[in-house]
């Protein structure tokens, strides 16, 4: 298991009563919004409207509306392909969670790899 169970639904809960959450999209996610929302400048901040847990395949995910509303395209990501703004009354919480699930990440991946004999 990848996320802390108990740290995962205290933090689900704390964005739920948040929402909407104002973030950004890392790089590599804007690169995805302006693929199919070329019209739209993702660097502009996208508003969050729903979370939900996805397991260890995606973690905390937010529900991300882009675009006009009558018209938007909408993302489902996971929180740690956002950034929010350090004043929020949820930032560090979500930075935590974002550190922490970044890091077992790339531990679970680098002792796939061993495992496979990718790696001395």
């Amino acid at each position: 298991m990848i996320d802390d169970p108990v740290e995962v639904v205290f933090l689900v809960s704390a964005l739920r009563q948040a929402l909407p959450l104002a973030g950004r999209p890392i790089q590599r996610l804007a690169v995805v919004i302006r693929e199919q929302c070329p019209d739209l400048d993702p660097g502009t901040g996208l508003s969050g409207q729903r979370g939900r847990v996805c397991r260890d395949e995606g973690g905390i995910m937010c529900r991300l509306a882009v675009g006009e509303a009558n018209a938007a395209r909408v993302f489902h990501v996971s929180i740690t392909h956002l950034t929010f703004d350090r004043r929020s009354p949820l930032a560090r919480e979500i930075a935590s969670y974002q550190r922490r699930r970044n890091k077992r990440i790339k531990r679970l991946h680098a002792m796939e790899l061993l495992l496979e004999g990718a790696l001395p």
